[in-house]
């Protein structure tokens, strides 16, 4: 094979954007198209008059139209079509995020390891962004020693009530699964474990629902992070507040990295901070450090959803290593998950996440607080038959 032959299901705001930079990809061609929506449909197919068209996943995956799908529908949808894929011959790359609860997460995460010669992606296009790259090389290679505290103020996705009134599927419980955690934040979510390689044991939160916007779902969330080697974690996020910080704070050992508005600056000690707290005969000891403004590659002038899928054709060409590997994807969900039940029910939440129980809040959450949908008639469990594609 030389050239991937490309479906795209789901041709709202993201499938459509994928439509446009896959012209682009010369070991690409995009053979197949999917969505309900004929107008969308028609509208995207314009660019690829060759391409075949369906109004269902299990239409255009039973047809074998293409080797590898990207996977751009409504969350819930993504783990019974990815199972469907896989089981069709597909290789797939799938949108954040993997699912909207990590026991559909697991089952399509299993489902996978039955196919090991297809490969399975998810599009964790920060994962290419150079300086958060950058920031994980210093870390994985000791430059920050062990590290005792991760704090992420990212509090720049401001919403207007405008936004989520744009469709009737945004920040439901029937129709995302939630709202900051589940929309906004999966990218912040898995860079948080991705960067550090840690993976907190126990999460306590505090969250709102409909704070600052006529929504059922939360649009603000505060959550203290522990860790099983000492460290600390914080991560604070909403929609309502202008204007919003992004800032990074990572402490180890050996000083502290900030990155906030492109920059990385290293406040590097001299010395192990653990063996001046404890060996320093000074009370008041002075630590001795230097603010280093760390370099790192520029942002390539392609867009960091097409270096993703550039990553992943290559994957499936050259058996070469994914960025995004899909087994991947549940870490940072099971995080976000975390702080939700916790918030929602007022208590600190344990590591592993018990799936079962998450996905029983998510349907008290949608009888105490939704509208006319009923989360019931969604693919909470993946075992249900997998519902025709309904795209964003």
């Amino acid at each position: 094979m030389n050239k991937v032959r490309f479906g795209i299901i789901g041709l709202g705001n993201m499938g459509s954007s994928h439509a446009k930079y896959l012209k682009n990809v010369s070991d690409v061609e995009v053979t197949a198209l999917c969505d309900l929506d004929p107008a969308k449909l028609e509208k995207v197919a314009a660019d690829y008059p060759n391409a075949q068209k369906f109004s269902s996943s299990d239409a255009m995956l039973n047809a074998k139209a293409c080797d590898a799908v990207i996977v751009s529908t409504p969350h819930y949808d993504h783990p019974p079509i990815g199972i469907k894929a896989l089981e069709t011959g597909h290789h797939i790359l799938v949108e954040k995020p993997i699912a909207v609860g990590v026991k559909a997460a697991h089952q399509l995460i299993e489902a996978s390891k039955k196919f090991p010669n297809q490969k399975f992606g998810l599009m964790f296009n920060q994962r290419t962004n150079p300086m958060y790259a950058k920031l994980r090389s210093l870390i994985a290679e000791g430059d920050l020693g062990e590290i005792t505290r991760v704090t992420w103020l990212v509090t720049d996705w401001f919403r207007t009530w405008s936004y989520y009134a744009s469709g009737g599927w945004r920040a439901t419980w029937a129709g995302e699964g939630g709202g900051v955690l589940i929309n906004q934040c999966p990218h912040n979510l898995d860079l948080l474990q991705w960067i550090t390689g840690l993976m907190p044991n126990r999460i306590t939160a505090v969250g709102f629902i409909g704070k600052t916007h006529p929504i059922e779902t939360e649009d603000e969330m505060s959550a203290i992070l522990e860790y099983p080697n000492g460290a600390i974690g914080h991560f604070v996020t909403t929609t309502g507040e202008a204007p919003g910080t992004n800032r990074l704070e990572i402490c180890g050992s050996q000083g502290k990295i900030v990155a906030e508005k492109g920059k990385l600056t290293f406040t590097r000690t001299r010395k192990n901070v653990r063996e001046i707290r404890e060996k320093s005969p000074d009370a008041f000891a002075s630590v001795e450090r230097w603010e280093i403004d760390i370099p790192y590659p520029k942002e390539p002038t392609m867009g960091e959803h097409e270096r993703m899928t550039r990553n992943f054709v290559k994957a499936v060409l050259t058996d070469s290593p994914m960025l995004g590997p899909g087994v991947e994807a549940v870490r940072g969900l099971e995080i976000g998950n975390a702080m939700l039940m916790s918030a929602m029910e007022r208590r600190g939440v344990d590591l592993p996440l018990d799936g079962e129980a998450y996905d029983k809040l998510l349907l008290d959450l949608a009888k105490k607080y939704g509208g006319k949908k009923s989360l019931e008639t969604k693919a909470v469990n993946v075992d249900m038959e997998a519902s025709s594609a309904s795209f964003q």
